[in-house]
This record gives C-alpha cells, sequence and structure tokens, in this order.
C-alpha cells in the first residue's frame, strides 16, 4: 500500500476530500495491477460516485493531457509511485 505517499500536484478540494481520494486511489492500487489504468479509473469514479453524487470523472496514467471544466471544490491532481490522477466533477452547463 502506497498510502500517505502521494505527492499533491493542483487541487481546490477540501482537505477531507482530498485525503479521501488518495486513500481511495492507493486502496485502489492494491486491488489492480498498475498496469491497469482503466480498470483503476472506474474503480474510483466508482467510489466517487456513490460517496459525493454522480458525475465524478477520473483519469490515470503516466502520460496523459487534459483540458476540461469542473465544478468548484471538485478537482484534484496527484501522482502515487508511477501514476497520475486526476479526479473532478463535471461542471453543469
Amino acid at each position: 500500500m502506497l498510502e500517505g505517499k502521494a505527492k499533491v500536484e493542483e487541487t481546490d478540494m477540501p482537505v477531507k476530500m482530498q485525503m479521501q481520494a488518495m486513500s481511495i486511489a492507493s486502496k485502489t492500487l492494491d486491488l489492480f495491477d498498475v498496469f491497469d489504468c482503466q480498470s483503476i479509473a472506474a474503480h474510483i469514479k466508482k467510489e466517487f460516485d456513490e460517496r459525493y453524487g454522480s458525475g465524478w470523472q477520473c483519469v490515470v496514467g503516466s502520460n496523459f493531457g487534459c483540458f476540461f471544466t469542473h465544478s468548484k471544490g471538485t478537482f484534484i491532481y496527484f501522482h502515487l509511485g508511477t501514476l497520475n490522477f486526476l479526479i473532478f466533477k463535471g461542471a453543469a452547463l
């Protein structure tokens, strides 16, 4: 388990939600192969949808670019081990 080893790069999430994001990511890495980024992302998204309501998005990988609009207070980008994690709730238009 890599819990406590995450490094936040950017966020506007409340601290408690940040801690949960990193904890969920760490525990998810114990469930899936580190190369199965799609399953890791799907599991984290499901956890966030269950805890905080639907509409969450999750991107996991070691090399990706992105451009998105998110709801205020719902964005975090961090790395844990060799993977980067981007979690956010999409903005309602």
